[in-house]
């Protein structure tokens, strides 16, 4: 009878992961620990599952080895309800919410869930306003993800879209600039402006950004590279430019409270 319910759960590892995920209020069916699991973090994840309902069980080690699939579970591992992705409209609503011009990421095609992961954090810890991610031949949101996001993806709303370049002309058509990332770009990023309302185009591992939407971009903007190196990550390309938005648009850290 348990592993007939395992179908209907997504399943999701790591302290900081669970954590994330009691604290954003996400449902959860389930969270497992490893026999005689201790320390801070799982004291706090005990703590905030009992407040929410949500059921502790205490299995071996080697339960969790293979529920994770062999990833870094850290002796915690949670069954949650599937991720809802949003729509498009729900990220620009979000950013008019906040009163703040949009700031979205749209991935092309970017295949390894660890790097949409680290991308999520970042556009999270920039406040981003969400992520826009394709449905087909692309990574979603997997266990994989949700630990290199660290929790952010609990935070960051994602939209799952049939069609980038459709997609990108009706955020141009709603008063967004689109800018995307190319090792062959028009100008360097810090050059660019890049203040005004705004969606970070970042291109796959392996194909960059394609020709179309290369072309649907109204710029395309490139990190100067001085070393041997040729390209960098998806994911630090994307960290330099969501942190180069927030140095044009003014953003100061907030004072230690």
């Amino acid at each position: 009878m348990g592993g007939a319910a395992l179908p209907q759960n997504e399943t999701i590892w790591g302290r900081n992961v669970v954590l994330s995920a009691l604290k954003a209020g996400r449902p959860l069916n389930k969270i497992l620990l490893s026999t005689g699991g201790r320390g801070r973090e799982v004291a706090a994840i005990r703590e905030a599952a009992r407040a929410q309902g949500v059921p502790v069980e205490e299995v071996d080690r080697r339960r969790l080895d293979q529920l994770a699939g062999g990833g870094h579970h850290q002796g915690v591992l949670a069954l949650a309800a599937p991720r809802a992705y949003r729509e498009v409209e729900d990220l620009l609503a979000r950013a008019r919410a906040a009163g703040e011009d949009p700031l979205l990421v749209l991935l092309a095609h970017v295949e390894d869930p660890r790097n949409l992961g680290a991308i999520a954090r970042s556009a999270a810890a920039a406040g981003a306003h969400g992520l826009i991610i394709p449905g087909r031949r692309a990574a979603p949101i997997t266990a994989a993800a949700d630990k290199a996001a660290a929790g952010a993806l609990d935070f960051l709303p994602v939209a799952r879209v049939t069609n980038l370049a459709r997609t990108l002309d009706e955020l141009k058509a709603a008063g967004l600039w689109s800018v995307g990332a190319d090792i062959d770009g028009e100008q360097v990023y810090f050059d660019a402006d890049l203040s005004g309302p705004l969606v970070l185009v970042i291109g796959g591992e392996d194909k960059g950004l394609g020709v179309l939407l290369k072309r649907e971009c109204d710029l395309t903007v490139r990190i100067p590279l001085l070393g041997p190196v040729p390209s960098l990550n998806a994911a630090v390309a994307a960290s330099l430019l969501l942190y180069e938005v927030l140095r044009q648009r003014g953003v100061r850290s907030r004072a230690p409270s």
